[in-house]
């Protein structure tokens, strides 16, 4: 199936906010991916899965939401500054890569560092807004976000550390709204680390040549042509995991033919996937942006009908 035919719908809103700001100011919000809509929507909707997951017999808190969401865009932002930084080296060697902020000299490493730490503490003050115990909960997983830009070195499956620190709001979601942890958003979180596996390999097929050639490992070279199989296997994880997640949480029967929509995206997925066209993988990454909305929709749909 040709590339053109996949339907994306991930909004441009980063793209349009880079577009009307002032020109000094363009490589700073570039090199946050501000103009990259599907990193911090994906990075957001585990949080607004648990916080709605978390909001029994009604809908998720607006303000958390909205918190959840601006603490998404600055965190993906540092993470990706930093994850720049470490490499730069081999960003300015791929196609894709070698025209961002820091290989292409826009902004420099300690441009870079500082912007950073102020994204961090932006960060930081939203998060001082949600209980201790949701504080306690976020602060835990910092570290990882700083090893994961190393993994691609170590192993062939950095993108299982990216599950775990990328999905980590499938936690906080839950702790924000409940103060403290259960067996449910345990459950969830467990089943939500299988998606990053999914999506952030098909983006990783994007760069499998240049990635060779320079030395960087992923999961798209290590699967190679078992990818459908192994990505396939991921989404009966997700689902299960996800299931047993809203079992326990209660929630009502709307919550399942969400859930059986969302395995039909996936299978959609599995159709049109051809891992040696780097545009239909790109897509493809991109479209996990309306599997995220499916998935809220179901959560919603069975806190409403429980």
């Amino acid at each position: 199936m040709k590339a053109k035919t996949i339907p994306v719908g991930v909004p441009q809103f980063g793209g349009w906010v880079i577009s009307k700001s002032p020109s000094w100011l363009k490589p700073y919000l570039s090199i946050m991916r501000i103009d990259l809509d599907a990193g911090w929507w994906l990075l957001t909707f585990p949080a607004w899965w648990s916080l709605a997951l978390a909001s029994t017999g009604t809908f998720p808190n607006p303000l958390y939401m909205l918190l959840f969401l601006l603490g998404g865009i600055l965190m993906e932002g540092a993470g990706c500054i930093f994850n720049d930084m470490v490499d730069m080296k081999f960003d300015a060697k791929v196609r894709r890569t070698a025209q961002r902020p820091l290989p292409g000299k826009l902004v420099s490493i300690p441009e870079a560092i500082v912007y950073m730490f102020v994204t961090l503490l932006m960060a930081f003050a939203i998060l001082m807004t949600f209980n201790t115990f949701t504080v306690w909960v976020c602060m835990a997983v910092t570290p990882l976000i700083f090893v994961y830009p190393f993994m691609k070195r170590i192993t062939y499956w950095p993108q299982a550390v990216l599950g775990v620190v990328f999905t980590w709001g499938a936690l906080v979601g839950w702790s924000a709204e409940q103060g403290s942890l259960s067996l449910a958003p345990i459950l969830f979180y467990l089943g939500c680390i299988f998606w990053p596996l999914h999506f952030d390999t098909l983006y990783a097929h994007q760069d499998r040549e240049d990635d060779i050639s320079i030395g960087v490992k992923s999961t798209a070279l290590a699967l190679g042509e078992k990818t459908g199989a192994v990505l396939f296997a991921f989404n009966l994880c997700f689902l299960a995991l996800v299931a047993a997640a809203g079992a326990t949480a209660g929630l009502g029967w709307g919550f399942w033919p969400g859930l059986a929509l969302v395995a039909l995206h996936f299978a959609w997925q599995h159709r049109v996937l051809d891992i040696n066209d780097r545009e239909v993988c790109g897509r493809l990454f991109n479209s996990n942006w309306s599997l995220g909305w499916i998935m809220l929709g179901a959560i919603v749909a069975g806190q409403l009908t429980r």
